[in-house]
């Protein structure tokens, strides 16, 4: 991934962190207690970062390049298996 990729990335990170909670075109929520941040990037690339948030704290789980239409079974999958093990206590 190219730096200007990752400052899109983080940028956008950021402005969900500090401006939650937001909804479309940035922030969709995916199923409860676990989002997305879409990230346009060049080229008509799209690249998704699942997170949770738990009172003040967020917490990434996975982050792709989406292909498809619909979000990725392993990677939905991932981001759930971190999701329990975060909200149990283990991070």
């Amino acid at each position: 991934m190219t730096k200007e990729d990752r400052q899109v990335i983080g940028e956008d990170i950021k402005l969900v962190q500090f401006r939650w909670p937001l909804g479309m075109p940035l922030v969709r929520k995916i199923e409860a207690d676990l989002w997305e941040v879409r990230s346009h990037l060049s080229g008509g690339r799209i690249a998704r970062v699942l997170f949770t948030v738990r009172s003040t704290e967020m917490a990434l789980l996975h982050g792709f390049i989406k292909k498809t239409q619909k979000t990725p079974a392993n990677d939905l999958q991932l981001a759930r298996e971190r999701t329990n093990l975060w909200w149990r206590g283990g991070e």
